[in-house]
């Protein structure tokens, strides 16, 4: 249904007037009584089999909803419907920010792959708060937080501290995002000298709290090797709790798409069935040359069962979606789910 007639429909508005237009409609339906119900009953599985401990938490499965679609936590309560394991929210700032000028994110169908430039687009930690204070429990929640564009990157640092206070009683794990390509300078934080002094810095307020939240890492796939070891180096010495593999790539071979198209687009991450390869290649390095020392959630292009147990089979513990997502509809959260709970070994 999603992929003949909903998608259809919604890819006739721009990709921002689409997200609007879904959850106005999800919010207005999820006020039906026992909407919620049928909606759960359609797409949520329970299963033991399904459950995954990872980093000191029970996630109900191991598909959840990377960051970027639910900027502000409006939309947890309808999502949570979707059978998603966790959702992450944000990228979030301090203050609230209007992003980059519209419009600033193109789909390219052929390709099944989006480009954006958001540019952290968002209400502001504060708004984030009032919004996660009334969530309802028994939702795994992780925080992606970043800094504001005006912000000078060596006074990044102060960013990313306040939203981690400001945060860090209402969601259940935190995201680092040093790696988008739509804030200026942005990228130069997964330096190794800045990166290390960044999270250090966090990792010494989360011990000052009373109950520690896990600490995870978001890189980017346009990494070489040499950077992916010392992303491992800094994971190890720093000793946060793990890596998010991959945000965007700015990287544009091997596009169906026509090349002349493509640049007319500009600049932005690009996400979808092209990162599928190039996410999975840095998620099994990563594993493999950690020697899984610490966990990995997988994200890129994952856009069917198969694509998510290749995420999984290379080394991650938990997965995203967010391109997949769109061009697939919810059904691809229940299917990958099946399709895990088919490999377990029966007694």
């Amino acid at each position: 249904m999603y992929t003949n007639f909903i998608k259809p429909f919604l890819f006739l508005f721009s990709p921002e007037t689409a997200h609007r237009l879904v959850f106005s409609v999800l919010s207005v339906l999820n006020k039906i009584p026992g909407f919620g119900v049928i909606i759960r009953s359609i797409y949520v599985i329970k299963d033991k089999n399904l459950e995954r401990t990872v980093f000191g938490i029970t996630f109900p499965n191991p598909v959840g909803l990377a960051a970027g679609f639910d900027k502000d936590a409006k939309y947890i309560d309808e999502l949570s419907t979707l059978g998603f394991g966790f959702i992450e929210v944000g990228t979030v700032t301090p203050l609230p920010q209007e992003g980059n000028e519209k419009p600033r994110c193109f789909r390219l169908p052929n390709d099944e792959a989006l480009i954006n430039r958001m540019g952290f687009n968002n209400e502001g930690v504060q708004q984030m708060i009032a919004r996660l204070r009334s969530r309802k429990p028994g939702i795994i929640i992780g925080g992606n937080i970043g800094k504001n564009k005006i912000t000078p990157i060596e006074n990044a640092v102060n960013d990313y501290e306040i939203c981690f206070n400001a945060l860090h009683e209402y969601v259940d794990y935190f995201v680092v995002n040093v790696s988008s390509p739509n804030t200026p300078n942005l990228r130069q934080l997964q330096e190794k000298e800045p990166l290390t002094k960044l999270l250090m810095h966090l990792k010494s307020l989360n011990n000052t709290k009373k109950v520690q939240k896990p600490i995870l890492l978001k890189i980017a796939p346009d990494l070489t090797n040499e950077q992916l070891d010392d992303i491992i180096e800094i994971v190890i010495i720093t000793k946060i709790d793990g890596i998010v593999a991959t945000n965007t790539t700015i990287a544009r071979e091997g596009l169906i798409t026509n090349n002349e198209q493509v640049s007319a687009l500009g600049m932005g991450g690009l996400s979808g069935k092209p990162l599928t390869a190039r996410a999975t290649e840095v998620i099994k390095y990563i594993s493999t040359k950690s020697n899984k020392a610490f966990p990995i959630i997988g994200v890129g292009g994952i856009h069917s069962p198969d694509d998510a147990m290749e995420k999984l089979n290379a080394g991650a513990d938990l997965i995203q979606l967010y391109t997949g997502f769109i061009y697939e509809g919810p059904g691809l959260i229940t299917a990958i789910n099946k399709k895990i709970l088919s490999t377990v070994i029966k007694p």
